[in-house]
């Protein structure tokens, strides 16, 4: 890919798009295993994935295999994925609250749309200027 044409924020965007994906996949997961006796929600800190790669301080994503692993940071390609613990009143040690699950997803879904329309309007942009002004 040329880096005139599809430069830094391009990336960044299409990097964000792929996040906003998987935590989508994160909150239908959570709400799938509503019911299911300790499971704990998960979920992507956004402001720390994002804010790290803005700074340059993107690690080298890292999986653990094994309890006893280090944990690493994650990175925007395989990005560190949170658990909520369940509050102690919680009998079957579930983590998953509906509304706080249908919220995120609702958030989600906005931002996402709001990167896409930013991505497209990059493109109509580039398409504009491939057409030398004419389309």
């Amino acid at each position: 890919m040329s880096t005139v044409l599809f430069d830094k924020l391009y990336t960044g965007l299409n990097n964000v798009l792929d996040l906003r994906s998987k935590q989508h996949a994160l909150s239908a997961g959570n709400i799938a295993n509503a019911d299911t006796p300790g499971y704990k929600a998960k979920f992507i800190p956004f402001d720390k994935v994002l804010g790290d790669a803005l700074s340059g301080q993107e690690s080298v994503g890292m999986q653990t295999t094994n309890a006893m692993h280090i944990e690493g940071a994650g990175s925007l390609s395989n990005p560190k994925v949170e658990e909520i613990e369940a509050p102690e009143w919680a009998e079957d040690g579930n983590s998953v609250v509906a509304e706080r699950e249908m919220a995120r997803l609702s958030g989600n879904s906005l931002l996402y749309g709001a990167v896409v329309r930013g991505v497209s309007q990059r493109l109509a942009i580039l398409r504009y200027a491939a057409s030398d002004g004419k389309g």
